[in-house]
């Protein structure tokens, strides 16, 4: 078995003991700002591909690295302890829909090489930066059938989806991140297998990141889309011993509050993490979402004076500044405490 290697990550827990740490905000509300057109997407090398590939956001840390840059070190400026990968769909399952899943590999890489180039410009000794490898959960699921007229049927197995996500951790581990982010889970079965990659290749390589595992609740059922509660998903990830469980996206911060009070109640060991959206959309509002950064950082105060919360940032329609509004929101809080 090979030795265990030294991470930046496993500075992590003692941050956590002792402040609410920030994570940054949306990247593909982001993206949508520079409203870049389809040439813009292919970029010189990609010029004569031949089929669209305007909104795979994922490319663009290959075609237009000098974005995801400026994204990166806006959210890093703004106070951001932690950047996610530009790679929330940078597998060979989701890649497929561009017919650039021989790319994923080295989306990936890029990637997490642009955001530990960020984090590594930021840092200081007061104040390390990390990066979170994304993982996204792909745009087909192991748990629901795609056709209404045959319950059985499924468009990916857990075999593709371990395989996808084996390369795409791999890759971003290499590329220099110090954590990994298993995000906006609307499937479980999917997670698990992204669970199931990344214990395996800490296995064979020896080195272990900490996990932070994210789910979604799409609605007011309180459930994810393949059914579980928040108690029943957390019990069927807690197995992977992760740094941190949360929700993100679908809901804003309001809605999403009983959730994040159910999951602090029985995930008693484990770190909170929440990043919702800036609201409910909002076609008429300049970010696409209806809260201001005012009125997101509001409701995270009062999550973390009740409590609730070891992690905090944004999802879509989040920018620099509600990232900057959150962060001077919850500076004098104390991190929830862990129950061992």
């Amino acid at each position: 078995m090979t030795a265990k290697k030294y991470t930046r990550g496993q500075a992590l827990p003692e941050i956590l003991k002792n402040r609410i740490m920030i994570l940054d905000g949306a990247m593909g509300t982001m993206v949508q700002r520079f409203k870049l057109n389809e040439a813009q997407f292919r970029g010189e090398r990609f010029k004569d591909f031949h089929k669209d590939i305007k909104g795979n956001n994922e490319l663009l840390s290959l075609t237009r690295p000098d974005i995801i840059r400026d994204i990166h070190e806006g959210y890093l400026a703004a106070g951001a302890d932690m950047v996610e990968t530009n790679t929330f769909g940078a597998t060979t399952v989701a890649q497929a829909d561009y017919d650039m899943q021989d790319l994923a590999k080295e989306m990936n890489l890029q990637s997490a090489k642009l955001a530990r180039a960020a984090c590594d410009k930021f840092s200081t000794p007061d104040k390390p930066r990390f990066v979170a490898g994304a993982l996204g959960p792909t745009p087909k699921t192991a748990s629901i059938s795609p056709d209404v007229n045959d319950p059985g049927a499924r468009n990916v197995s857990f075999e593709e989806l371990r395989s996808a996500y084996y390369e795409q951790v791999e890759a971003l581990v290499e590329g220099g991140s110090d954590l990994l982010l298993v995000e906006t889970i609307f499937d479980t079965l999917n997670a698990k297998a992204a669970l199931f990659a990344i214990d395996e290749y800490f296995e064979a390589s020896g080195q272990r990141l900490p996990i932070i595992i994210s789910g979604t609740v799409t609605d007011a059922s309180g459930r994810i889309l393949s059914g579980q509660t928040v108690t029943a998903f957390w019990h069927s990830i807690r197995h992977s011993q992760p740094l941190a469980v949360g929700l993100n996206c679908a809901l804003g911060a309001a809605l999403m509050r009983p959730y994040i009070q159910e999951l602090a109640k029985v995930a008693g060991d484990t770190f909170i993490s929440c990043y919702p959206n800036a609201g409910l959309p909002n076609p008429m509002a300049e970010t696409g979402f209806d809260e201001t950064p005012e009125v997101t950082s509001r409701l995270l105060h009062e999550f973390a004076a009740e409590g609730l919360v070891n992690i905090v940032g944004g999802c879509c329609g989040t920018t620099p500044e509600h990232i900057g509004a959150i962060s001077h929101a919850v500076f004098k809080l104390p991190p929830r405490m862990l129950n061992f």
